[in-house]
């Protein structure tokens, strides 16, 4: 077993080393330059088509476009906008935030190129539902010389489903709520997490959009409200706090406190590595979710698309960011959830603490629900509409295991796949790229 951890960790290094963090961020630049930054300029388009998409239409389509955009945040604004932001200033000092949104607006191009290809090569189902992702529009883009490709994509994202998006999260809350004063035992931990779960995902993509269009605005108020709170609390910390990030970002961090110091190269690292990780643009997730979205329109649902790499970085990561650099918590030794603990317990005493447990629980919650979708696609993918049903039983008794079980082995096998499917989905990306460009042009002209 310390073989196959140490191999799997090694090779956990490797894919997502420097040579896949530059490709991600090499392919968000491509997009951008090649739409001549259309993306970052129509964002407030962007939230027009939005708040537009909210209404039911007789458009082709399952969900409504504010539902597909709900279910793709409820996937990335997870533990990466707690734990993840906090380790990357452990590690690569405040500069690393600087980094973070770098990657997050050339990010934005990414996932609209994404939305655009997923809805431009959709197709419906046995069941007459409309199905759609990397899969897809590689197969359907590329050609049948393709299929190979589209195929390790779709079984990468099938296993990576069940850790990153399942046994990983149901985990991560079971240790939290048993670690709290209250005490919660870990299987009654699961099994409420699996019944709230089953509830939801067995009622299929409708009932998940009708949870996530409701449960997602719910808890990115309630989060930032109370980062608000405690940076309204310690306001002669904020402008120390930018200046700090941009400065750091080009310069370095000198050791203080309990923090050992971090050069230029290790902000970057860990500023991009931790972007990519919590918005997830390039790793083809949320086309998944977008290609379901009632539209006639692949580049007006692109756009609606890409919001979900500037709400999910821009603006809930960038709030953890200010906490815990403003309280001044992050030159402690302290990393991941409980340095942004810290953070919010010391800028804001009593119920600090409660919103990162509260963001914790239900940020898992609802990552548990949009990768049910995502892995329930790729599996159909492979295997066919039978196994819809039988995957969703599955899906719901893993939640309740992976509460109550060791994943370290389970953690390093998600982490692996996560990072492979990005190979595929980008590489259609680059090639495929000739043809966002020309819908783009076509719609705005």
């Amino acid at each position: 077993m310390d073989t196959i951890t140490t191999l799997l960790s090694t090779i956990s290094g490797w894919v997502w080393g420097p040579v896949m963090l530059a490709l991600l961020l090499g392919t968000g630049i491509y997009l951008t330059l090649g739409l001549r930054g259309i993306p970052q300029r129509k964002l407030f388009y962007g939230f027009s088509m939005l708040f537009a998409g909210r209404r039911q239409t007789s458009q082709p389509g399952d969900i409504t476009p504010f539902q597909a955009l709900a279910t793709a945040l409820s996937a990335t604004v997870g533990t990466g906008n707690i734990a993840g932001v906090a380790t990357a200033i452990h590690l690569g000092g405040p500069g690393a935030v600087f980094w973070m949104w770098v990657t997050a607006l050339v990010g934005m191009a990414t996932k609209y190129g994404e939305a655009v290809l997923a809805v431009n090569y959709r197709q419906t189902n046995a069941t007459g539902q409309y199905v759609g992702g990397p899969m897809y529009y590689i197969r359907n883009g590329l050609g049948d010389n393709w299929r190979w490709l589209a195929f390790l994509f779709a079984l990468f994202a099938t296993i990576a489903a069940f850790g990153i998006g399942n046994t990983v999260q149901s985990n991560s809350v079971s240790q939290v709520l048993a670690e709290s004063s209250l005490a919660v035992p870990t299987w009654l931990t699961g099994l409420v997490l699996a019944a709230g779960v089953a509830m939801v995902v067995l009622g299929g993509v409708q009932r998940l959009a009708r949870v996530t269009e409701k449960l997602v605005p719910f808890m990115a108020v309630v989060y930032v409200i109370g980062a608000l709170a405690v940076l309204a609390f310690n306001i002669e910390g904020v402008p120390g706090a930018f200046s700090l990030i941009v400065t750091d970002a080009f310069t370095g961090t000198a050791a203080a406190g309990g923090f050992a110091g971090a050069g230029v190269l290790m902000a970057i690292r860990f500023g991009v590595a931790r972007g990519i990780f919590s918005n997830e643009a390039g790793l083809g997730s949320a086309p998944i979710a977008h290609a379901a979205a009632r539209t006639d329109s692949p580049v007006r649902q692109g756009v609606v698309a890409m919001l979900g790499t500037f709400i999910d970085t821009i603006i809930v990561c960038s709030l953890t960011a200010l906490v815990i650099i403003a309280t001044g918590a992050w030159d402690s030794s302290s990393t991941g959830a409980t340095l942004s603990a810290e953070a919010f317990t010391s800028g804001l005493p009593g119920p600090g603490g409660a919103i990162v447990s509260f963001g914790l629980v239900v940020f898992a919650f609802s990552t548990m629900l949009a990768w049910s979708y995502y892995g329930e696609r790729t599996a159909e993918y492979l295997l066919g509409s039978w196994v819809i049903t039988p995957y969703r039983v599955l899906w719901v008794i893993a939640v309740f295991v992976g509460a109550i079980a060791q994943l370290d082995l389970v953690w390093l096998v998600a982490d692996v796949m996560n990072a492979l499917m990005a190979i595929p989905n980008l590489i259609a990306l680059l090639l495929l790229s000739p043809v966002v460009f020309r819908l783009t042009r076509r719609y705005f002209g």
